[in-house]
């Protein structure tokens, strides 16, 4: 999966609303009109089963977070709380904050935030507010909820962070996620090595772990599965609702057969229900409506096994869509012409399809950041049996394009002119390219020896799939063949991209970060990694000094691709091979650490510039419309809810846990 960053507006991507390092933006349904009534009902049906979720991944990020949000939003909404006070305006944005971040860990750096409004206010603030509509639990009192969640809240070394990767350390002990309870990477590891060990004659084996929590009871190490009958049931239950409703409206057999097989997953929690759903899935191709819906990417997990429960609705962008379809037409020819060595190499490619699409609701670890890029199913052996399906999300990346213009970013971090020129000329185009090369070949590109476990790399694994599905996109994206395709229109519009992914990798994604931090995240420590490793073992690179700023200027771009050449082989050779100390290595290397003086500069740079370094979208609201014979006759869109507005109906309308 790929992630970007950008603003969008209203109807002309003009940003809504901005609050800590915040950007709220919208992003328009291009086209819904276009389509019929019943793809029209199938799209609201899959949104309502999309909101459902929502309350699943507060839960999955913190067993707090769920129990913290619905206390805020009591103080919040209030009448008899002085909502002029400093600290009731502290209060307001670190509810956004949490309403944005699914909990109260940054949404990318993983850390908690901090409030800036006073514990005693709080305190004061609960004992006046109606007792009853507070999330107290049988004879617990007010006392006793401050007891459980303050510490929680306030204090800085309690649960400090949602994903810990910090080598050498208990990642389960030391991460606030909610996959595990009371037990240690250790023993999680050896649980699911026997696991994988018991079923390893099994030709289409399960995602082992990703739809459950594991616990330890009396000493004995379980799981508890996320179903209709098991954890997060009455959550799962309503998407389930909505789920058989949008079976009835599907556009053919085979679309309504991948429903079913959801339905199925849900109602069992069998993974082995979940391969056939992956399956079916990925050959329906007829529909033009299309959906993500479950537990998915395994970013949020420090050891890469629990899915983060996530849903996108879609629907193909058709004149995006021939970009897209042109590549994966041609995926046996990138294939073959590989940089990486034959072994790992698929002999034949099956299945790769790609669309562009434009999101028409996003829900759960997609909401209110989402990717601009989704290539799935994740299993490496559905993929070389099967294929996958990738999407470039084009009313998305269509919003950050327009509102990046003008906003002074690139001004103040290109080098020269002249590359300028060339990123203004050819970044939108190379951008989305990019991210059709990462999603639709990258990802699906390359094959595990046999005998290699998919999981292997554990918590490199994340990190090492980001930068092979970059490096594929970076490495062809400079070749003849875009041109012969008509994807880009001469040989120099390559270096737009290389310029800006450098730049970004050694410098700019150091926005994110906070002073005195490591780099975490998984995308930005394959940035990280692709950038330096390049600097270190070439020529291709340099940062230089003009007028006290530092500047990345590239000096050989037909170098730098024989690097990125180079580094692909080497992380397709560890990915085939399950290689995890080169996979640490290269990592911690390259892909962790921050030059405390660069990055210090890049801050004041781009503090100077009053920009937001994350963005995220306020959802279109899609509205039923009703004949005579109460039947759905038309599906309405209204843009103009606001985030608050938007986040509180939620919560009421969607809150199931």
């Amino acid at each position: 999966m790929n992630y970007s960053e950008g603003s969008a507006s209203h109807f002309g991507y003009v940003a809504e609303e901005r609050f800590a390092d915040i950007q709220l933006l919208r992003y328009r349904l291009n086209g819904f009109e276009q389509l019929s009534l019943l793809q029209k009902t199938l799209v609201y049906y899959l949104s309502q089963a999309t909101l459902y979720g929502r309350d699943i991944t507060f839960d999955q990020f913190g067993r707090h977070n769920l129990r913290i949000r619905k206390v805020l939003e009591v103080v919040y909404t209030d009448l008899s709380v002085d909502h002029e006070s400093e600290d009731f305006h502290a209060l307001d944005t670190y509810i956004k904050r949490v309403w944005f971040s699914n909990g109260i860990y940054h949404h990318y750096g993983c850390e908690k935030f901090k409030p800036d409004f006073h514990e005693d206010w709080f305190r004061r603030v609960l004992h006046e507010v109606e007792p009853q509509r507070l999330p107290l639990r049988p004879v617990e009192t007010i006392d006793d909820l401050c007891a459980e969640l303050f510490p929680v809240i306030f204090d800085p070394t309690v649960l400090p962070k949602r994903v810990n990767k910090a080598d050498g350390e208990d990642l389960l002990q030391t991460s606030a996620c909610n996959f595990y309870q009371g037990v240690s990477q250790q023993e999680a590891e050896a649980f699911y090595a026997r696991q994988k060990e018991a079923d390893s004659g099994n030709p289409s084996p399960r995602s082992y772990g990703l739809n459950s929590t594991l616990v330890k009871r009396d000493g004995e190490v379980r799981e508890e599965v996320w179903s209709a009958h098991g954890r997060y049931a009455n959550s799962i239950r309503h998407i389930v609702y909505w789920l058989e409703k949008a079976k009835t409206v599907a556009e053919n057999e085979h679309q309504r057969k991948v429903i079913e097989l959801l339905i199925q997953y849900y109602n069992t929690g069998d993974l082995q229900v979940f391969n056939d759903y992956c399956i079916a899935w990925v050959n329906e191709h007829e529909g033009r409506v299309d959906f993500v819906n479950g537990f998915i990417e395994v970013y949020g997990d420090p050891l890469g096994l629990k899915g983060s429960w996530e849903g996108i609705v879609e629907y193909k962008d058709l004149e995006a869509t021939k970009r897209t379809q042109a590549i994966s037409r041609n995926a046996q020819w990138f294939e073959d012409h590989s940089p990486v060595d034959a072994r790992f190499r698929k002999p034949h490619v099956k299945g790769v399809v790609a669309n562009a699409i434009c999101a028409a609701m996003l829900g759960g670890d997609e909401y209110p950041s989402t990717a601009i890029g989704i290539n799935l199913p994740n299993a490496d052996w559905i993929r070389a049996r099967h294929g996958s399906k990738s999407i470039t999300i084009s009313n998305i990346t269509d919003a950050y394009n327009k509102a990046a213009h003008g906003s002074g970013f690139k001004e103040e971090f290109v080098i020269d002119q002249e590359t300028l020129q060339l990123i203004e000329r050819y970044g939108d185009v190379c951008d989305d390219l990019h991210t059709d090369l990462h999603e639709c070949l990258g990802h699906g590109s390359g094959q595990l020896l046999p005998g290699t476990d998919p999981d292997a790399l554990k918590a490199y694994g994340n990190t090492i799939e980001e930068a092979r599905a970059d490096l594929f996109g970076l490495y062809y994206i400079a070749d003849r063949k875009l041109i012969e395709l008509g994807l880009v229109p001469d040989e120099e519009a390559y270096k737009s991209q290389y310029y800006s992914y450098i730049m970004n990798g050694l410098m700019t994604q150091l926005i994110r970060i906070e002073p005195g931090r490591q780099i975490e995240e998984a995308h930005m420590r394959n940035r990280a990694l692709i950038a330096h490793w390049c600097y270190e073992n070439g020529t291709a690179i340099e940062l230089v000094k003009h007028e006290g700023k530092t500047f990345v200027r590239i000096t050989d771009y037909e170098q730098l691709r024989k690097l990125f050449a180079r580094l692909l082989a080497e992380i397709q050779r560890i990915k085939s091979e399950g290689d995890y100390p080169a996979a640490r290595e290269l990592v911690e290397r390259y892909a962790v650490k921050v030059d405390k003086s660069l990055h210090e500069e890049v801050l004041e740079r781009y503090r100077k510039l009053n920009l937001a370094p994350y963005k995220g979208f306020i959802n279109p609201q899609l509205i039923p419309v009703y004949d005579e014979h109460h039947e759905i006759c038309d599906i309405q869109v209204v843009y103009g809810e606001s985030y608050v507005h938007q986040m509180l109906r939620y919560g009421h309308e969607y809150g199931t846990l």
